[in-house]
Parts: structure tokens; sequence; C-alpha cells
């Protein structure tokens, strides 16, 4: 029997402040992105941005101490969905959901 590990760690800045939503069953989740980039000094590559998310207390955890620029280590597992745009369109998103996070 083949394992299937759906394991990502990331290790890059935060582009901006989470985008925090607040539930009314009190749970939260935080929306944000982080760059990346190759350590090949060598090469200039651009920059690769990832979007991710997080629930719960790891949510508050990067509300309260995330930040733009923020250095950040991540460890979190890739999902993707589907859902309709404001227009009504299916569209595709990738995401990684953040299972631990350490500021660097």
């Amino acid at each position: 029997m083949q394992t299937i590990s759906n394991n990502i760690t990331l290790v890059g800045n935060m582009a901006a402040p989470a985008n925090i939503t607040n539930f009314e069953n009190g749970n939260k989740v935080a929306r944000f992105s982080v760059a990346t980039q190759n350590s090949n000094l060598e090469k200039q590559d651009k920059a690769q941005w990832h979007r991710l998310f997080a629930w719960g207390n790891m949510a508050e955890f990067i509300e309260n101490f995330g930040d733009k620029g923020k250095k950040v280590a991540v460890h979190g597992r890739v999902v993707s969905r589907t859902y309709l745009n404001k227009s009504g369109k299916p569209r595709k998103v990738t995401e990684i959901e953040v299972k631990h996070i350490i500021g660097i």
C-alpha cells in the first residue's frame, strides 16, 4: 500500500497583515500570503506567492503576531477547492492550510 503525503514547509515573508474573519460560533480564520524566493544566490529569481489560511488558535496567533514583511516558517498541507465568484462563475483555488507557524 502506498502512502501519500500532503505536507509542505515554506520559509518566506508575509505580504501584509492577515485578513481575519470572525464567525458567529466564535471560530476565526486568518487568510494571508507569503512570498518565497529561491536561495540560489547566483540567480535573481522573482518571488513566488503562496496563499495560506489558518483556523482557531493558529488564526489568533497570526492575527496578533503576523505583519507585513514578517519572516515566517510555515508547515501545513495543500488544499484545492472550487467556489463561485460574485458573477456565479466557478473558480478553483489552491491554498496552504497552516498547521504550524514560527516567526523568525
